[in-house]
């Protein structure tokens, strides 16, 4: 028997119906602001995705799935969403139409990392990116929005997290002060966190190594070295948020994994167990890296594998399965004909209704009516062709009435 690659998952009827419905949250929810969904491709040039996402980080260096073509081209499998969309906004010319543009998306991701619940190699992404707008008020309303996404979705055990890790000026002198906090005791961290100091210090603050949390104690923030601009910029959000009423914290730590960010970064983070939910920021440099115009941008992912795991734990009794209304079993050839027909007509009209396909006896289609937990069953022959009349059983309390076959639709409703 041939299995599943390590890092995938089947994902099976009685769960996609979970999938399906933060899908349709996401997509309601999104498009009330203005967003419109964007499919960009699987595979795409490595290059797109070292200069994008970022040459040292562990996505490009360890995670990405890479390999030459049959014409010899380095190409990558999709490791997150950005750096594909902008892609598809400079390619696509559309730094011509009104400001800001906005997208979100929900597509599959690959990165060969390690599989633990909640991380796959194949995992799913519902994200947005808004670009054109370098104002904190786009900041404001994508918290905003995302905010009521995860109140739509029931989910209430997480905690908004931001920070600001201020744009290229500032953070010069940030990084400075950093390597120099962290040079005296280098050799005591740990191993990845060693070769992240020259080119990718601020990564080393994002370690989730014990020994390095504490290391990193009384590490500088980044927030007492932002320029006024910058400075300005998460005082107004900070400000926002709180006339809102959006509760948050401000966490020094949030960093976030990937080189693009600029300025504020957020996260909402589970309270039970303090891992990330969803998580973003700005990316003001990102589009003019990748040969487009200078463009500021923001946008958040979330995996939706993750998600799911944090609505369950918020909605145990989440039940959004398509139930059989009607089973029509049916009496002789005849009647199969008949039935056919009327189950067709009813399910133009919008009702999820079965008739045998199997050539089962009678006895054999009410056994199956049972199983499948239809709401009502009700049975043709050739007396009830003729009289135009059936009984209608409900399932759950065994009561039947007789009715026309043509009232049968007002009669399950």
């Amino acid at each position: 028997m041939i299995q599943k690659l390590k890092g995938t998952k089947d994902i099976l009827p009685e769960e996609i119906k979970k999938w399906q419905f933060i899908e349709y949250i996401a997509k309601d929810t999104f498009e009330k602001y203005g967003y419109e969904e964007i499919r960009v491709p699987v595979i795409e040039k490595t290059e797109l995705f070292k200069r994008g996402v970022g040459e040292d980080t562990d996505v490009v260096q360890k995670e990405m799935y890479i390999f030459d073509d049959k014409g010899g081209r380095s190409i990558a499998l999709r490791p997150e969403g950005t750096a594909g969309v902008v892609r598809s906004y400079i390619e696509n010319g559309m730094s011509s139409k009104p400001s800001p543009i906005k997208f979100w998306y929900s597509m599959p991701m690959y990165r060969y990392e390690n599989v633990q619940k909640g991380r796959q190699r194949e995992f799913h992404q519902i994200g947005v990116e808004l670009l054109g707008s370098g104002s904190y008020l786009a900041d404001v309303e994508m918290i905003e929005m995302v905010n009521l996404f995860l109140n739509k979705l029931n989910i209430k055990d997480v905690e908004l997290k931001i920070n600001s890790i201020g744009c290229g000026n500032c953070r010069k002198k940030y990084l400075e002060a950093l390597k120099d906090f962290i040079r005296p005791n280098l050799n005591e961290y740990c191993e990845v966190c060693k070769s992240r100091f020259e080119k990718n210090p601020m990564r080393i603050i994002d370690c989730k190594e014990e020994k390095c949390k504490k290391l990193n104690l009384n590490a500088p923030k980044t927030i007492d070295f932002l320029c006024e601009e910058c400075k300005t910029h998460f005082e107004k959000i900070k400000e926002m948020l709180d006339k809102l009423k959006i509760k948050y914290v401000v966490d020094t730590g949030i960093v976030r994994g990937l080189d693009y960010y600029t300025k504020t970064v957020f996260e909402f983070v589970s309270k039970e167990d303090g891992l990330t939910v969803l998580g973003g920021g700005r990316y003001d440099e990102l589009v003019e890296e990748l040969g487009g115009e200078k463009t500021p941008a923001i946008g958040f992912a979330t995996g939706v594998e993750r998600l799911i795991d944090v609505f369950d734990k918020n909605n145990p009794d989440f039940d959004n399965s398509n139930k059989l209304k009607l089973f029509v079993a049916y009496i002789g050839e005849e009647a199969n004909l008949y039935v056919t027909k009327l189950v067709s007509d009813l399910r133009k009209k919008g009702i999820y209704v079965e008739k045998d396909i199997m050539d089962r006896s009678l006895n054999a289609q009410f056994k199956y009516a049972n199983k499948k937990n239809a709401e009502y069953v009700i049975t043709i022959g050739e007396q009830e062709i003729n009289t135009g009349k059936v009984e209608l059983k409900e399932m759950n309390t065994g009561n039947v009435k007789t009715i026309n076959i043509e009232d049968i639709e007002k009669s399950i409703f």
